[in-house]
């Protein structure tokens, strides 16, 4: 079985990482796998990088052109939303050829366009599709925050100026995604639970098969070591507790900087002797912009993408919080936990699927930064700490280990291998 799998990068963004991961499981667990990406950023020979780089940088700026347009010239909502009117056609590749399995998971930005999707299942090779936010599902957006359109047809979108109108951009390219999807099969899988149900009630997937497999993670990398020397080996101070908040790009405001900002004023004022030996650390794009925010010193650690690095952080660290307001199943709270780090986050997405209540860490109340305070609290101070830690390596153990995830991933690929999925749906 040949597998080829399909993403716009092959290391940025958490999509990238599951992706990579899962090639990773794949072939340790006897998967022929390779991955298509548009940004090869390695010499992995594993991975193939796209032909021709100065369509890659027109392609992106084509599509956010067209989408500044849309938003009337406004940067709101401009990286929240995708239209997927250009790409590449990737049928004629070898890889392509080759491949038994054609695997898509995060191909926007320019990677593929709605078109090269429709020419992909017209080729007649099986494909699954890994969402790794609620793209495939609605007309635009990423994550919807709260509309419910989807559920019968994306129109009036409340991204796009003055909530759109009955033929928005949204609208369209609903339209165009039932023509890309008509009367053909796609194998779905939602990363988490939450995912999955969301996927569910879209109307454009109405008859389309949607299971839910979780990222996988590697155990060996991320894993529990010596705290002091991970502190050493990251820069950061050997003594005095430490809370870690991690992004790609901090000031994203779905990531809930501005709770975090809240909680730890709050926390300080309830407990004022934790100024004393107690700091944070923020890990991702943009860090240094928070400094002077919070009410707790701060080590800012910048964008990292040394997994190795990343490990010794979460290690180095006695709490990670993630306070997002939408999320799908983080890989930043699986790598956490894998490393035996107690999380603490609101009960929102596929985070109350990763985080079991008072176990292995703490769910506030959604938007509630007095409970996220309380949780960060009872971690550091209250609970039994090794208790936490031991329940957070064994969630990651028993739920995301690579073995297990590249045998849930192999069932699918030999369902979508089987005769009766191979024939066309009346």
């Amino acid at each position: 079985m040949r597998v080829l799998i399909v993403n716009t990068s092959e290391k940025t963004g958490g999509a990238a990482v599951a992706a990579r991961r899962l090639v990773k499981a794949l072939v340790d667990n006897g998967v022929k796998a390779k991955m298509l990406v548009r940004d090869k950023e390695t010499e992995d020979i594993k991975v193939v990088g796209l032909p021709g780089g100065w369509r890659r940088q027109w392609n992106f700026l084509w599509e956010r052109w067209c989408l500044f347009w849309n938003l009337r010239f406004h940067r709101k909502h401009l990286f929240e939303i995708d239209m997927a009117n250009t790409g590449y056609d990737i049928t004629s590749l070898r890889e392509f050829k080759e491949a038994d399995i054609i695997h898509l998971h995060w191909i926007n930005q320019g990677m593929l366009s709605l078109k090269g999707i429709r020419k992909i299942l017209e080729s007649g090779k099986p494909v699954v599709w890994t969402m790794h936010d609620l793209w495939p599902a609605t007309g635009i957006c990423h994550y919807a925050r709260g509309c419910e359109l989807y559920k019968s047809q994306c129109q009036n979108c409340p991204m796009l100026p003055h909530g759109g109108g009955k033929n928005d951009l949204s609208a369209r390219v609903w339209r165009n995604k039932e023509r890309t999807l008509e009367d053909k099969q796609i194998a779905f899988v939602a990363c988490s639970q939450w995912l999955a149900n969301e996927a569910r009630q879209s109307a454009l997937l109405k008859g389309q098969t949607v299971v839910s497999i979780p990222n996988a993670i590697d155990t060996h990398l991320f894993c529990p070591t010596d705290k002091k020397k991970a502190r050493l080996a990251s820069g950061l101070p050997e003594s005095g507790r430490l809370i870690l908040f991690v992004s790609q790009r901090v000031t994203d405001r779905r990531k809930g900087m501005r709770h975090f900002i809240t909680a730890i004023q709050q926390l300080v004022e309830e407990h004022p002797e934790m100024k004393n030996d107690t700091s944070i650390a923020i890990l991702g794009g943009h860090s240094e912009e928070l400094k002077d925010q919070l009410a707790l010193p701060v080590h800012s650690l910048g964008y990292v993408s040394d997994s190795k690095r990343i490990a010794a952080i979460y290690n180095a660290a006695d709490v990670f919080v993630l306070p997002s307001m939408e999320d799908n199943l983080p890989n930043t709270i699986m790598e956490a936990l894998a490393c035996g780090l107690p999380c603490v986050g609101f009960n929102v997405g596929g985070i109350p699927e990763m985080i079991d209540h008072q176990r292995n860490g703490y769910i506030a109340q959604t938007a509630d930064a007095a409970d996220l305070a309380r949780g960060i609290h009872w971690v550091l101070c209250e609970e039994d700490y090794q208790a936490l830690s031991h329940q957070a390596v064994a969630k990651v153990v028993n739920c995301y280990s690579e073995q297990s995830v590249a045998l849930h991933y192999t069932n699918v690929y030999e369902e979508c291998l089987s005769p009766k999925h191979l024939t066309p749906k009346p």
